[in-house]
């Protein structure tokens, strides 16, 4: 194993655990304001940097967002090709963004509060304790 290669495989496996964790949901909040289609979704979620993903990520995640009915499709025409699978939040899919929406700050917050050298569990973040969450 070449110097620094153990901390690069280290550093490749917590982002694509991090990016496991949510994706589905920043794919959920990417649909929040309208319908969007695959390619719209890798474009939007690349221009991101730290979500960049490919085809072999996203297809088969819209698939099980439709299929937990979480999205919901329609076809629609284009005006550059073959018609287009749109995906729209459905109710479910909108009350599973709303309840990441709420916890998000609360984990962000307790992972940034370990993460912190000199923070430990418990003390004051942002006025508020582990314990007041």
């Amino acid at each position: 194993m070449e110097p620094g290669e153990a901390r690069r495989q280290t550093s490749g496996k917590a982002e694509s655990q991090l990016l496991k964790g949510v994706l589905e949901y920043c794919v959920l909040a990417l649909m929040r304001d309208e319908p969007k289609y695959g390619v719209e979704l890798l474009r939007e979620l690349q221009a991101t940097g730290a979500l960049a993903t490919g085809q072999g990520t996203v297809y088969p995640l819209l698939s099980r967002l439709r299929r937990d009915e979480l999205a919901v499709t329609t076809w629609r025409e284009s005006t550059s090709g073959p018609p287009r699978r749109y995906y729209e939040l459905s109710g479910a899919g909108r009350a599973a963004l709303a309840e990441f929406t709420a916890i998000w700050p609360g984990f962000r917050d307790a992972v940034d509060q370990l993460l912190t050298p000199g923070k430990g569990p418990g003390e004051h973040l942002e006025g508020h304790t582990l314990e007041d969450r």
